[in-house]
């Protein structure tokens, strides 16, 4: 009975484990079909035209972490400032605490006051990051991940999913820029590069 319960158990964290890989690649081809889309890229005709698709790093498992979720209350709107003339209303949702190769670390997580009144995006959160890969590997002005509010203080992040805004491939953009607190003094080899 205990050996067919470790089979079972490790063919169930075989299976989360693949289903998390095939959501993500999911994810990062949908992303793809997206910018090579005529119709909903945000490049111009000249940029899609030289526009071979985003690159990627190989899927890393490594750097899908569970984070705790430490809510904020009573946060203050502020002016997320951006690349252009934008400042878009924010407040700090709420700091996520982690940990990579051992090394605890935290990053802010944001809530556009704007966006959560659209329907769909009630419980979305923003949350921008740079890391040891940023301005290399990586845009210079970080990469993003969007999450969604957890009903407990647990949250997957999934850095595979990481993403560059707009304006690292294409100007008349104003993409938030990632505050100097959510640094990661490390690399996250996973999500998109250039």
């Amino acid at each position: 009975m205990l050996k067919l319960l470790i089979v079972f158990i490790c063919w169930s964290n075989l299976t989360f484990s693949q289903q998390i890989k095939e959501e993500t690649l999911r994810y990062q081809s949908d992303l793809n079909s997206f910018y090579l889309d005529s119709k909903t890229t945000p490049l111009n005709d000249d940029e899609l035209k030289k526009f071979k698709g985003l690159h990627f790093y190989p899927f890393n498992e490594q750097l899908i972490v569970h984070a705790r979720l430490e809510r904020l209350e009573n946060q203050s709107e502020f002016k997320m400032p951006t690349t252009g003339k934008k400042e878009p209303l924010y407040k700090k949702y709420g700091v996520l605490h982690f940990e990579i190769n051992g090394k605890k670390m935290q990053l802010e997580v944001y809530q556009s006051q704007d966006l959560m009144k659209r329907k769909g995006f009630e419980t979305h959160l923003f949350l921008p990051f740079i890391d040891l890969t940023s301005g290399n590997e990586t845009y210079g002005g970080g990469r993003y991940l969007d999450i969604e509010i957890p009903e407990n203080d647990e949250i997957i992040l999934d850095f595979n999913k990481a993403y560059h805004p707009y304006c690292a491939y294409t100007l008349g953009y104003s993409c938030p820029i990632t505050p100097d607190v959510n640094f990661l003094e490390t690399e996250i080899n996973a999500g998109v590069k250039f």
